[in-house]
């Protein structure tokens, strides 16, 4: 490695002379050293070349940027058709557009950018996004996929800048970018109406800020701080807003935060008033702001998607009230529960349902071959009940017959209501007017719990279709609210609780959700349940307006109903999946479109050159890293490439002689010329202690580098620390899972890949060559993967843009001979 500009100074130059101690000593020695710098430092560069300087640096950044947004862009409209999840996210794009309240697993930010972009791009939310190959025909979709597109193409720049902030390397920027630039997953992904590219865009976006606040440490308070501060608030916000999966960009920063805060605890020249100060500002910018960004998000979301719609189902009686179009919404109903009434029973737990029955019977081995009994999460004709007296078959509905109120612990009988369809269907068996019944049969799903049937001809059954109806905390006595009160049916003969496990039952069930009957007589939420739907034409109306929910009430829902919802994603039969042990090594893709070779084929797969030299990077920076930190930490003497170069400006410095002389104080001359000094080996003769209004390192030159062993740990452990973070979690989930999910991690293994060549070339070059020569070295090492990547994109970039004709194992097809896995079914 060469000099310091000026060259360096020797170790026994720095030490004071024998005699002087204290802090004449101290003055002595700075004295020495500023003017032994001076004389050796160059001339500073002219204006003009720093000019130069500056304008290289935002060419470069210009044609990273240019490059990204001319890859993402190109062929941005083809296939004309609905390609994998644009069946979903732009569905959802078109319910924003029409004010249609649905449900989903994932926050709203990301769907919510995606309609405002259709409907700003002229499309009117009429096309029905029925499944994947649909053709788009006249609708305008180019809105939603430009947007996709254009905050995919932010990806490659920011992840330039944050590479480049860590590691004071354009060269390692560079190969970064290229990684990114020239990934055909990453462009896959960006092009087509799907939250990944807007996810990725705000995980990006934080880390950068986050590195960016970091590196105005030395000018706290300043603006620059505050704005890159606030920024990464703002981008926490956002990535949490677009999927769940942002609270692993949220835990990276807070333990950067942490550590930072620790490290402003322990200086000691900071008062705690001061220290005060930081914590406060870290509060409310990564915090509150966040947070009340966040909450904002679904106040739209709310105030926007007015109208019911298909999610309705999914949120309690009290949520569905609010949505015009609802039954519920501004309805009048009996308020009070009567025999006779025809009611619906939806459970209290989240994404469950209505207690719903049909005609299909049990399947032979499952429990009694009776009438099944289940949730139902949407509205329907067979959710509705008659609650009756468990003693009587008269009908309470007969004006000759007094109004009698069902109250808490009544014996009562549900008898399942017929549907005004059922002559039009033509049934041959006869499947309505059955009790709700359970016995001693085991359930289907549940080991344990009894199973539950509907039995019995009109109404006749026997006594195990009797329960005792029950309110959560009231008297006996008691009435029913509708609604309001929350309500648990014990079964008199077993003396078990209906509920529903919440499990999905077999094709035999319509995947719909198992009901049951435990035996254990807790109260959860899964056993209780309430009267949602009224009809009774003896009794009086009144309106539900007061029954609508406020907004933490809302909002609490919302994510209870989310969190469920995650968990409940389970594989179907012979749906694709994957594993996350498939996802670095690049094992499966995932078909976006086409399966023969007369379709448009596009099929998402990571180039293989750029994932593997990523996989073997993370293991060479585990081993690099690991022995350079041990290496460090026993006091070995590195080499000077290694423990690197560093150039200094010089301002205030407090530094502390340490030899034979009585340890003395003092400080370097604040007011001197800046001048290059270079550490082979640290600590030598003094330590030097950063205080905090100058503790950072400043940079006076491009083309100098700090010391490639900080780069090495702390840049390239900040992004390894990202890529665990986004990776490792999803070994611990026991959702489905799909390939895309990996992509976060991917963008932080490639700055990690950016990091790790480009110091190990350094390290290379200049250990086995003199300057001029090594520089070289270094240039040609970073062509060549830069090449090489290119090449790699040039040769699969037809799995991103899409191809026609013969499949790979066809000599004539553009992949013939690049099916390098058999598990690449491309």
């Amino acid at each position: 490695m060469p000099p310091a500009t000026g060259g360096g100074l020797a170790e026994s130059e720095l030490r004071p002379r024998r005699g002087r101690c204290g802090p004449q000593a101290a003055r002595a020695a700075g004295r020495d050293v500023a003017a032994e710098a001076v004389a050796r430092s160059p001339k500073r560069p002219a204006w003009g070349s720093r000019r130069f300087e500056a304008v290289g640096w935002w060419a470069l950044l210009a044609l990273v940027t240019l490059l990204s947004f001319a890859t993402r862009f190109h062929r941005l409209d083809e296939p004309p058709h609905i390609c994998w999840d644009e069946t979903h996210f732009g569905k959802m794009g078109s319910y924003y557009i029409n004010r249609t309240f649905f449900f989903d697993v994932h926050p709203p930010l990301g769907k919510m950018l995606i309609g405002l972009a259709g409907y700003l791009s002229g499309y009117d939310g009429t096309f029905l996004f029925q499944k994947p190959g649909d053709k788009y025909e006249h609708h305008s979709y180019m809105g939603m996929r430009g947007f996709c597109a254009f905050l995919g193409s932010w990806l490659v720049p920011f992840a330039y800048l944050t590479v480049l902030d860590l590691s004071k390397s354009l060269s390692a920027a560079l190969l970064t970018a290229a990684l990114l630039t020239f990934d055909t997953g990453c462009l896959t992904l960006s092009q087509y109406i799907l939250l990944d590219p807007i996810l990725m865009f705000f995980i990006m976006a934080a880390m950068l800020s986050m590195v960016k606040y970091n590196s105005c440490a030395d000018r706290p308070f300043s603006a620059p701080w505050w704005f890159w501060l606030s920024l990464t608030g703002v981008s926490l916000a956002g990535a949490l807003g677009v999927k769940f999966v942002g609270l692993f960009i949220i835990l990276q920063v807070g333990l950067n935060t942490i550590a930072d805060l620790w490290y402003l605890f322990g200086d000691l020249s900071l008062s705690l008033v001061t220290v005060g100060k930081h914590l406060t500002a870290r509060v409310l910018c990564l915090i509150v702001l966040p947070l009340a960004l966040y909450t904002a998000t679904f106040a739209v979301h709310f105030m926007v998607l007015s109208k019911s719609g298909p999610g309705d189902g999914f949120f309690s009686s009290a949520f569905q009230a609010r949505l015009s179009g609802n039954n519920l919404h501004n309805a009048s109903i009996p308020e009070h529960l009567a025999y006779g009434s025809v009611i619906t029973v939806k459970n209290l737990r989240m994404a469950i349902g209505y207690l719903h029955s049909h005609r299909h019977l049990y399947p032979e081995g499952i429990g009694a071959r009776q009438q099944q009994v289940t949730t139902y999460l949407h509205k329907d004709y067979n959710n509705l009940w008659i609650i009756k007296k468990h003693n009587t078959n008269s009908d309470p509905l007969d004006p000759s017959f007094p109004v009698e109120f069902v109250r808490h612990g009544d014996i009562i009988r549900l008898e399942h209501k017929e549907c005004p369809l059922k002559k039009i269907w033509r049934w041959e068996q006869k499947e309505t007017s059955r009790n709700l019944h359970s016995h001693y049969h085991e359930a289907p799903m549940t080991r344990k719990h009894y199973q539950v049937t509907g039995y019995g001809i009109n109404g006749t059954g026997d006594s195990n279709d009797f329960w005792r109806i029950e309110v959560v905390n009231r008297k006996f006595g008691n009435r029913i609210k509708v609604l309001r009160s929350r309500i648990r049916f014990i079964h008199l003969v077993t003396g078990c609780v209906l509920g529903s496990s919440g499990k999905v039952l077999p094709k035999w069930g319509w995947e719909q959700l198992e009901v049951t009957c435990t035996p254990y007589l807790k109260e959860t939420l899964n056993s209780i349940w309430n009267v949602e739907d009224h009809i009774n034409p003896k009794l009086p109306n009144i309106s539900l307006d007061v029954l609508q929910p406020s907004f933490p009430e809302i909002l609490l829902e919302s994510h209870m109903v989310m969190i469920r919802g995650n968990s409940g994603l389970k594989p179907k039969d012979n749906e694709f999946t994957s594993k996350p042990w498939h996802w670095p090594i690049n094992y499966q893709g995932l078909r976006f479109s086409g399966v023969n070779d007369t379709d448009f084929r596009v099929y998402l797969l990571g180039n293989p050159v750029v994932w593997w030299l990523n996989l073997l990077s993370i293991a060479l920076y585990l081993l690099s890293g690991s022995i350079i930190a041990v290496a460090m930490q026993r006091g070995a003497r590195l080499p000077a490439e290694v423990a690197g170069q560093v150039l200094w400006a010089l301002p205030p410095l407090t530094w502390r002689q340490q030899g034979t002389c009585t340890p003395g104080e003092g400080r370097l001359p604040a007011d001197g010329p800046s001048f290059a000094f270079t550490t082979p080996h640290l600590p030598l003769s003094f330590a030097f202690e950063r205080k905090p209004r100058n503790h950072e390192i400043k940079k006076l030159a491009p083309g100098h580098t700090a010391r490639l062993s900080q780069v090495l740990l702390r840049g390239g452990g900040q992004v390894l620390l990202g890529w665990t973070l986004h990776y490792f979690p999803f070994f611990l989930m026991g959702r489905v899972l799909y390939f895309h999910h990996y992509f976060p991690a991917m963008l932080f293994s490639s700055m990690l890949t950016g990091i790790l060549w480009d110091t190990l070339l350094r390290l290379c070059a200049w250990g086995l060559a003199s300057w001029p020569l090594a520089r070289g070295i270094h240039v040609a090492g970073i062509l060549s993967l830069l090449l090489g990547t290119a090449y790699s994109f040039y040769l699969f970039h037809p799995l991103a843009y899409g191809m026609v004709g013969p499949l790979a194992q066809d000599p004539q097809s553009p992949m013939a001979g690049l099916r390098w896995l058999d598990s690449w079914d491309f």
